[in-house]
């Protein structure tokens, strides 16, 4: 029984209920990171399954350790250390060995004796969570032996040091001479650059994201409640793979529209009201970031017809402006998309008390997308081939309860060309009533 178990097991793994990549992909990444350390090792854990539990959609892998395994269970480590004198690159994924009485809660897990390990996850070795004390002295037998982690660096002198570097500690697993470095910038420059399977999952996260933007202009109706529509498009972009939000949905109208993060989603939608939708989903692990302003009868008035004109105007600027190795997501500077956004709004339209609208854009224009719907990377760094960014201008004018952002997610193709993923949605005032009038 505990045979056909595992083989079901197997299957799971390897079919993948999150659509994973090339076991290949991801010994690429790891092989590179291990140059970035310059012979240090990397020493990552998974989450926990405490850490990563969320009481509506279940474990989430720490997303750093995904990256690099494409191991969605919890419990697990890895080591990673570069080929040095007399030692060969060498990578390690270590499995929690079986709790059979937990499994009968979870379901059967791959365990570190299973002769198929290595060949399902993609690692030279696959060994059991107990051996990692034994296999960093092995591999970290030289003085002045660097440390790479995500987890602070370890204290001898704090009292809290961190859980998983305090067991290895207790258990004398670092030498004296041990340093620990932190290992996010390294990972962040990483991962900042996608690869073609990583535009892939984005891009099927935005697809059914879309899906549930247009399910929410065929049905969106005054009278209406914001959760109705959040659910609308939730249930949308479920029903095409992905496993959930990629953040808390944002369904706001009228007054709720101005405020930028407001996810209640509890108000009634009134005849007249605009509605800003800033909901997308997560797939196989990678998050998109759509928003979509919509007028709740159908028919934008002229006021709220000109502030998304403006909005989507900065947008355009914004895109035109593009110029791959040189534009940039930062606040400030020559090459700023922002600054091109901001003096586009600060120089059209005005507000009731005739004073320019930049004071309204409240927000920066850009972040990046990947595993995280605000992913790593580094805001001053030229756009390049790879990167994966939002374009998200916006008004919010709390006196007239009338709040517009129009926010699209792009990449730079390898000929530095800059590509929209939102493109099959509807951008001008004229698309969105058009496509609202289809409504049954």
């Amino acid at each position: 029984m505990r045979k056909l178990l595992i083989a079901v097991l197997l299957l799971c793994v390897s079919a993948g209920a999150l659509e994973r990549q090339a076991n290949a992909d991801y010994r690429a990444r790891r092989q590179r990171l291990a140059e970035a350390t310059k012979g240090g090792l990397v020493l990552l854990f998974a989450a926990t399954e405490a850490e990563g539990q969320n009481a509506v959609w279940g474990f989430h892998q720490d997303e750093n350790f995904y990256y690099l395994s494409g191991w969605a269970e919890p419990g697990s480590a890895l080591l990673i250390a570069p080929a040095a004198a007399g030692r060969p690159y060498t990578e390690i994924l270590f499995l929690p060995n079986h709790n059979l009485s937990q499994e009968k809660w979870t379901g059967p897990k791959l365990g570190p004796e299973e002769p198929q390990a290595a060949q399902v996850t993609g690692f030279d070795h696959v060994e059991a969570l107990d051996m990692l004390r034994s296999e960093i002295a092995r591999l970290a037998p030289g003085p002045a032996t660097t440390v790479y982690s995500d987890l602070p660096a370890w204290d001898a002198s704090s009292p809290s040091a961190p859980g998983p570097l305090d067991w290895l500690r207790r258990a004398n697993a670092f030498p004296n001479y041990v340093a620990f470095r932190d290992l996010k910038p390294l990972l962040a420059e990483l991962r900042v650059i996608k690869d073609a399977g990583e535009i892939a999952l984005i891009r099927k996260a935005t697809e059914a994201s879309m899906a549930g933007h247009r399910a929410a202009m065929q049905a969106l109706r005054p009278g209406m409640t914001e959760r109705e529509i959040s659910a609308l498009m939730q249930y949308e972009f479920e029903k095409r793979g992905c496993e959930r939000p990629a953040y808390a949905p944002i369904v706001g109208a009228g007054f709720h529209s101005t405020v930028l993060h407001y996810s209640e989603n509890s108000g009634r939608i009134e005849d007249g009201d605009v509605v800003v939708m800033d909901v997308a989903g997560e797939y196989s692990m990678y998050a998109s970031d759509i928003t979509r302003t919509l007028p709740a009868n159908g028919h934008f008035t002229a006021r709220q017809r000109e502030i998304y004109d403006i909005v989507l105007g900065a947008q355009r600027a914004a895109i035109a402006a593009f110029r791959s190795g040189k534009s940039t997501l930062a606040r400030s500077g020559p090459d700023s998309l922002y600054q091109v956004a901001y003096e586009y709004i600060n120089s059209h339209g005005k507000d009731l008390h005739g004073k320019r609208l930049g004071q309204y854009f409240i927000h920066g224009l850009s972040h990046y997308v990947g595993l995280e719907v605000h992913d790593a990377g580094d805001t001053t760094a030229p756009l390049e081939p790879g990167m994966v960014f939002t374009i998200e201008p916006g008004i919010y004018l709390p006196e007239e309860k009338l709040g517009v952002r129009i926010e699209d997610i792009f990449y730079v193709d390898q000929a530095g060309k800059l590509v929209d993923l939102t493109s099959a949605l509807p951008h001008t005032a004229d698309e969105v009533e058009k496509a609202m009038a289809q409504r049954p």
